[in-house]
């Protein structure tokens, strides 16, 4: 049997680059020989407890080097990663865990009373518990080093699937982004040839690895390439410019909220940057005071556009053209195409709004489980419906006009309305409910409720907020709700939430 997947990326590392520091973690260094061998380990306590080719591993943990050999360990076998958003309320892992019919849920001690009732919902066998666990429940370092025997490695080709990824769902759940090895693998190659990653990388990793901006662009294509993770449990921005001069930090991805936050941050004008060379943005648009600061530095940003269902890759704008293109998205990544079609699915010429669409290997197979939602979401020639609104300049340049979806993005976090409209239309006396972006200054946007009530009845955000707090996860609460006697609408009735936008924008 031969795995051409994730699966054996660890060990080629282990035969060439033995010695090489691949994570840095608090004070530990781990090389690519530990990484893989610890992945060994962990291929085999699952293998051990039944789990094989095609069965659902979940994860529940912050970015820790236990995450990654998880990942590793269950591209072994040929089993399939599911990430979990740590931030998620339990009810949201519930649904996660029972939806990707998950076997096997390795997760922080942290997160298990979360966790729980997912568990006794779905089909999971095993629990286990990152690190040494306790004498009734030895975690998973300990299962490591306890099991004994190998496991087979699985015959595995880039067509099967690594991992399901969830996406904040449209219409009040969210849906398993099915990913391939091939999915991965491609868009790993996209962000070597595109940011030029290098083997002499130092790669800090400040956002959380259950996103697949930071796994995707982040981790994997700098594992690929041989180079070494300095990995951070949570954002600290005084503690991220600490590490940057520490460590000689060659590259950093985040969001424009992290940038502002480290930019704002007493340390930044006497830390020193000189090692930094690569900048990636992601999530939205980098405002022009944060490029300002950043260029006072000797330091300017990729940006570009992607979503879960590509990888998440799909264009990039270079440095050297953030000044001239600015608002710009970039140009489509190296293997992959991107394209603008009118509601009829013609293609339209340059400098016209139109639905982007979106080809390359690494674009996602479907939807797990949801055959009918997946066939929606491709052209007929097989090209991916982003649901997003864009056009194309007069040199290939992307740019985003809207967004179908409705999508929120605050803080990089993607939050979609019709999740959290469900459950406020249960609200005693709610009567309709409209959620919208806010413009923010810190966090990009943040959502604002819009409703109307029922005559007598009485709302406040803070009401509103304490019903959804503990079913959402807190980042998707409202941050204002407002009460109006009526919602602007289109002919055919809908809600017409960009002229909400507009308006309350202006007043936040």
């Amino acid at each position: 049997m031969r795995n051409r997947g994730l699966g054996f990326w660890l060990a080629k590392r282990r035969l060439k680059n033995p010695d090489k520091p691949a994570i840095v973690f608090d004070e530990d260094v781990i090389t690519y020989r530990e990484i893989a061998d610890a992945a060994d380990r962990v291929a085999a306590v699952l293998w051990h407890r039944g789990i094989r080719k095609g069965d659902s591993v979940a994860y529940i943990g912050e970015n820790s080097p236990q995450f990654l050999q998880v990942l590793f360990g269950a591209a072994q076998i040929g089993a399939v990663f599911v990430p979990v958003n740590t931030r998620l309320a339990a009810p949201e892992i519930t649904h996660v865990l029972t939806d990707s019919g998950a076997r096997a849920l390795i997760l922080d001690l942290d997160f298990l009373e979360r966790a729980m009732p997912g568990v006794e919902a779905g089909r999971i066998a095993h629990v286990i518990v990152t690190g040494e666990g306790t004498a009734d429940n030895p975690g998973l370092t300990v299962q490591m080093t306890e099991t004994t025997g190998g496991h087979t490695i699985a015959d595995v080709t880039l067509d099967d699937p690594a991992a399901i990824i969830y996406t904040s769902g449209t219409t009040g759940k969210p849906k398993g982004a099915v990913l391939t090895n091939g999915n991965l693998t491609w868009a790993a190659i996209n962000c070597i040839i595109d940011y030029d990653v290098a083997f002499a990388e130092k790669s800090l990793m400040i956002s959380p690895m259950f996103h697949v901006a930071a796994l995707g662009m982040g981790a994997l294509p700098a594992i690929l390439k041989g180079g070494t993770l300095v990995l951070e449990k949570a954002f600290d921005p005084g503690r991220a410019l600490a590490l940057i001069q520490r460590h000689g930090i060659t590259m950093l991805a985040g969001v424009p909220t992290t940038f502002q936050m480290m930019a704002d941050h007493p340390d930044w004008a006497s830390t020193d940057l000189s090692t930094l060379e690569k900048l990636t943005c992601g999530g939205s648009a980098v405002p022009t005071r944060i490029l300002n600061a950043y260029e006072e530095r000797g330091l300017s940003f990729s940006q570009g556009y992607g979503m879960t269902e590509t990888s998440p890759g799909a264009t990039g704008l270079a440095p050297e053209k953030t000044r001239e293109k600015q608002g710009s998205v970039g140009l489509p990544q190296f293997f992959t195409e991107v394209r603008i079609a009118d509601e009829n699915g013609d293609m339209v010429p340059r400098g016209t709004v139109g639905e982007i669409e979106i080809s390359g290997p690494n674009v996602f197979p479907g939807y797990h489980g949801l055959p009918e939602a997946t066939a929606k979401s491709f052209t007929d020639d097989g090209w991916f419906r982003s649901g997003d609104l864009g056009y194309l300049d007069p040199d290939g340049f992307l740019y985003i006009a809207d967004r179908l979806k409705d999508m929120i993005i605050s803080g990089g976090e993607n939050i979609y309305p019709a999740e959290i409209e469900n459950l406020i239309n249960d609200i005693e006396g709610i009567s309709g409910v409209a959620v919208v972006g806010i413009p923010d200054e810190r966090w990009g946007e943040v959502p604002w409720a819009v409703v109307t009530v029922r005559e007598g009845t009485e709302v406040d955000t803070e009401s509103v907020r304490e019903h959804l707090d503990g079913v959402l996860a807190r980042y998707k609460l409202p941050k204002n709700v407002v009460v109006v006697e009526d919602f602007p609408r289109t002919a055919s009735g809908k809600i017409r939430k960009a002229d909400l936008r507009a308006r309350f924008g202006r007043s936040s």
